[in-house]
């Protein structure tokens, strides 16, 4: 029965992967003839981040508006889906209310708002130059109420018995709502935080969606893995123009999106504590940015890093870019053997 949803899955993937590489190129030639690129924040030269500095000067107006080209593809496949159901070609279109109704909506919703931000940042609009801090948390917040109460009253989030591996039977009731905000708020910048380095965050979310394509293929979740296996083409293509020196960084507006919306895959497929451990090396990364501002705060402006995040800090110490990139995959590929076989051991 899940022989013709093989194909179909992808056949969608690739079609992605080949729109991306015909488009791309003239994409890149426009984000770069309009100077839609990545500017160093007035705050770290305010923050006297001269390390930083150094170190990432030479990525200033780096395109960053990747994002809307991969947004645009994945929405394409999506319609592309509803016109070859209705010519008999595949059995279900994309847009599905069990399956994708939540991660499409939590794509488009989380895009639209960073995506003023991402365009204020490089035109240099406002104040701040980008949104202010207050505001993101404000709707940030506001997002993860919504989707939270989606989930407790709508899919019966109430009565979810809560599996972390070897803890079993852990019933939320209403503490699911707090906790859903909490993780959403947590991490929410823990993609973006980690994208300053050349083929870094691409292959770490490629490594995270990959585990969930298998994880919603597993359950059944057809419709799902169908756009786990999107989004994972469309990292391959990303990852193809994002080699040294990259020629796009992800920014805000996807990295986000693409949390929030492995977020409400685990939550659809019960598999939090799965995303905890192929979410390892972000949530580090996240970590070690709080430590870095708990310390300066608590200890007189005494750092426990050179620069935060940790890989900036490998980098300071004069580990080469290369070395730090792929010290980290090889870490984020055993938790993702971890993660697959933890999934295992629980099922």
């Amino acid at each position: 029965m899940s022989s013709p949803y093989i194909v179909q899955i992808f056949s969608f993937g690739i079609a992605t992967f080949i729109i991306w590489m015909i488009v791309i190129p003239y994409f890149i030639n426009f984000l770069i003839e309009f100077k839609l690129g990545k500017q160093i924040r007035e705050e770290a030269t305010l923050w006297k981040a001269v390390e930083f500095l150094k170190l990432h000067k030479n990525k200033t107006w780096t395109p960053t508006m990747w994002w809307a080209i991969i947004l645009a593809i994945t929405f394409l496949m999506v319609i592309l889906s509803i016109f070859l159901q209705e010519f008999w070609l595949i059995n279900n279109n994309l847009l599905n209310q069990k399956e994708t109704y939540l991660s499409i909506f939590t794509l488009a919703t989380v895009w639209f708002l960073w995506m003023i931000d991402d365009y204020m940042n490089i035109k240099w609009i406002g104040r701040t130059k980008w949104l202010s801090a207050r505001f993101k948390m404000f709707w940030l917040i506001i997002f993860a109420l919504l989707w939270s109460l989606w989930f407790y009253f709508k899919l019966d989030w109430w009565n979810i018995w809560l599996n972390l591996w070897i803890i079993h039977g852990i019933k939320l009731w209403i503490w699911f709502i707090p906790l859903f905000i909490f993780v959403i708020i947590s991490c929410a910048n823990s993609v973006n935080i980690t994208d300053w380095l050349d083929w870094l965050a691409g292959w770490l979310l490629l490594f995270a969606y990959s585990v969930y394509a298998y994880i919603t293929y597993d359950q059944w979740m057809f419709l799902l893995s169908t756009l786990c296996i999107t989004i994972v083409w469309a990292l391959i293509a990303f990852l193809w123009f994002n080699v040294k020196p990259a020629k796009f960084y992800m920014w805000d507006v996807w990295s986000l999106a693409l949390w929030a919306n492995l977020w409400i895959m685990a939550m659809l497929t019960n598999t939090i504590f799965i995303l905890f451990i192929v979410w390892a090396i972000f949530i580090f990364e996240t970590l070690s940015v709080i430590i870095q501002l708990t310390s300066k705060k608590l200890r007189n402006g005494k750092k426990i890093f050179k620069i935060a995040p940790f890989h900036h800090h490998l980098e300071a110490i004069w580990w080469s870019e290369e070395n730090v990139v792929f010290r980290l995959w090889l870490i984020w590929f055993i938790f993702w053997v971890f993660g697959i076989m933890f999934y295992m051991l629980q099922k």
